[in-house]
């Protein structure tokens, strides 16, 4: 399974010296998410993540700065995608864009353009960064093969205690945020935990 990191929708102290450690400690994957970040301050922390992990590192805000910061991927939130055009989106995987996109509703799945790479999907646990979130999936949830035109990355509450469960869910990967950002200082030990109970 995959396992994606996104990063808090706030900057945190030290954040890029985190994210290039977690790169080295084998992060195969990092979205960047800052909702309400000023395109200067997102720009300024894309500058000090490592060249060599930049081809790893997806962006959900201001994509145009993407082709001066060395960003092949970009993620479009359910409100982007629906104010993309087909024709815009052809045109970014022509250019070697990595696309992908956020659902929330299992049925939606079925709607979505073959040119994203990937989706993620939740929550399927109630989230940990978000209070009050929580999943609509009845226990023992798995997405069944037709739905998935494209693979599936779970999101939403999966830490190290619960990964093991979205195994049998037939999702393609996961990913976390606040398994790995509340306590920024264990970033790497999270990391390493989440990693040896996905191998499993």
């Amino acid at each position: 399974m995959k396992l994606v990191v996104i990063t808090d929708p706030e900057f945190i102290p030290n954040e890029a010296a985190i994210i290039n450690a977690l790169f080295r400690q084998g992060m195969t994957c990092l979205h960047v998410r800052k909702p309400d970040s000023k395109e200067a301050e997102f720009k300024a922390l894309i500058s000090e993540i490592e060249p060599d992990f930049l081809d790893k590192t997806a962006i959900h805000q201001h994509h145009r700065v993407a082709e001066a910061c060395g960003i092949k991927r970009l993620h479009f939130t359910e409100q982007n995608r629906k104010a993309t055009s087909p024709e815009q989106l052809e045109r970014l995987v022509e250019k070697k864009y990595v696309l992908s996109t956020s659902i929330h509703d299992v049925n939606e799945i079925t709607n979505l353009s073959p040119l994203f790479s990937y989706t993620f999907f939740g929550p399927v646990f109630d989230s940990i960064s978000k209070k009050g979130l929580q999943t609509v999936l009845r226990e023992n949830f798995i997405l069944k093969k037709e739905f998935k035109k494209i693979p599936v990355i779970g999101l939403g509450g999966i830490d190290v205690e619960n990964v093991y469960k979205t195994k049998k869910m037939n999702l393609d990967g996961v990913a976390v945020l606040g398994a790995i950002w509340q306590e920024p200082a264990r970033a790497i030990e999270k990391l390493n935990a989440l990693q040896q109970e996905i191998l499993r």
